[in-house]
């Protein structure tokens, strides 16, 4: 019996939802490009099947159907290339918040598990809140969001409240339980993010772990070593203690985000390798791409 064919519409114009990379945007359509003609090479062979089996050749029917399922497995492998490829470069570290996850470029199918099990993830981890990038639907079949009413379903069946963003291609979610009393604030966004927000503009989200008090010692310093000591006062002029000021501010913000580049792109990869590998056995039926 014949397969539907596969809606291949977005949520969003690329699939890949940062700073230009025309690689990227290419690798991940060449993937989604095989997946759609070893899905075309699998209806046909099952149409051919059917056809073969109502003449009486049930050999024929047979042999047809086998060649139809090894097309079928092919599709289900390149799609899920293209799913974790495109995961990991519109998530990557530099890309999107430790708070924030990006589905532009899966199937509704795919976005939902990845969704779920994320959550799931961040409430064991003691999130308090999700920022979900959901695209605005521009280049989608009849300009309609795909992804943002599964997402609400998501939250309406886990109990969970949300709220949309200023940016309409954006969600919230309360992890903790609560209500969404107000609108919440922009979230920080790394530089080189073209969600709607000014590249590395904003403070970081109250509560998230990128959000730290300015001044504090940075790791290494002379006040964290051994009992409070301090180092040997030294005379500078005013312009000299001004650079050394300077400097230090820079020593600081750039060990912190190191610090936060490391542990976010460790969570990535792990959350990568957890969510990834459990939603490929639900797309056998039709699937819509963000």
């Amino acid at each position: 019996m014949a397969a539907s064919p596969i809606p291949m519409s977005r949520i969003g114009n690329l699939a890949f939802n940062h700073s230009a990379s025309n690689d990227a945007e290419a690798e991940y359509d060449r993937l989604r490009d095989l997946a759609r003609n070893e899905g075309d090479k699998m209806r046909s062979c099952f149409d051919q099947s059917h056809e073969l089996y109502s003449s009486g050749d049930g050999a024929g029917a047979k042999h047809k159907s086998e060649e139809g399922k090894r097309h079928q497995k092919q599709r289900d492998a390149y799609n899920k290339q293209a799913s974790e490829y495109i995961f990991r470069e519109n998530n990557a570290v530099g890309r999107v918040g430790d708070d924030t996850i990006d589905l532009h470029g899966q199937f509704v199918e795919e976005a939902e598990d990845i969704l779920e099990a994320r959550i799931r993830d961040a409430q064991a981890r003691g999130q308090t809140h999700l920022h979900v990038i959901v695209g605005k639907g521009n280049h989608s079949s009849g300009h309609v969001q795909k992804i943002k009413p599964r997402v609400e379903q998501i939250c309406q069946n886990m109990g969970l409240q949300y709220a949309a963003e200023e940016n309409e291609g954006r969600l919230y979610i309360n992890l903790s339980g609560g209500q969404v009393d107000a609108l919440p604030p922009l979230p920080s966004q790394p530089g080189g993010y073209q969600g709607g927000y000014a590249s590395g503009g904003g403070s970081p989200y109250p509560g998230s772990p990128s959000h730290s008090g300015v001044g504090s010692p940075y790791p290494g310093s002379p006040y964290q070593q051994g009992g409070g000591h301090k180092p040997q006062a030294q005379h500078h002029t005013p312009q000299q203690g001004y650079q050394q000021q300077q400097q230090h501010h820079q020593q600081q913000q750039q060990q912190q985000q190191q610090q936060q580049q490391q542990q976010q792109g460790n969570e990535v990869e792990q959350l990568a390798e957890k969510l990834l590998p459990r939603i490929f056995k639900k797309l056998d039926g039709c699937c819509i791409v963000m």
